[in-house]
């Protein structure tokens, strides 16, 4: 009896080790957070980035032109980033000029070949290359997309790939 009773913590370790394998190994997908009728999620941030390989800078708070716009963070370095590539392609021949991107901790070579290679979808692209501008806007690994309305307010966050999962709530955003 007694032998069984100190195994006892031994198994719950075990148990609660492989609970946590399976939640890491497969997470519940919650790609995206959208926003209440009238809820703020959160505001653009109010920094400025660096455009890439042009002179200036350029602010998402309040977002260019007089629509939404989709700010995609990505990185050269970014296996999934490939992978929705094709996806941001597509959307920005539907959505002109509501498409924006902001190179993730990346040199400026490795985002142009990245470029280069892919094709560039972007309206315009920002650089965060200390991340700080990323964390401000929420962000927990790239790719992630954040759509910003007219005001300013972040009313859809993609964590993660867009895919065909969520690109119909992410063009509903854009129409806005």
């Amino acid at each position: 009896m007694k032998r069984w009773m100190a195994a006892l913590p031994l198994a719950a370790l075990l148990a609660i080790g492989g609970i946590t394998a399976l939640q890491l190994y497969n997470p519940e997908k919650k790609t995206f957070e959208k926003a209440d009728e009238g809820t703020v999620v959160r505001l653009a941030p109010d920094r400025e980035f660096p455009r890439f390989m042009a002179e200036g800078s350029f602010s998402f708070a309040p977002p260019p032109g007089d629509k939404p716009i989709a700010v995609n963070l990505f990185a050269s370095w970014c296996a999934p980033c490939r992978v929705e590539h094709p996806m941001l392609t597509e959307l920005a021949q539907d959505y002109p000029d509501q498409l924006y991107g902001l190179a993730y901790k990346d040199q400026d070579a490795a985002t142009k070949a990245f470029l280069d290679e892919l094709g560039d979808p972007y309206t315009e692209i920002g650089t965060d290359r200390d991340g700080q501008g990323g964390l401000e806007f929420g962000l927990t690994g790239v790719p992630e997309t954040f759509v910003i309305d007219r005001e300013g307010k972040i009313i859809l966050h993609i964590r993660g790939i867009i895919d065909e999962d969520n690109i119909g709530d992410l063009k509903a955003a854009l129409d806005g």
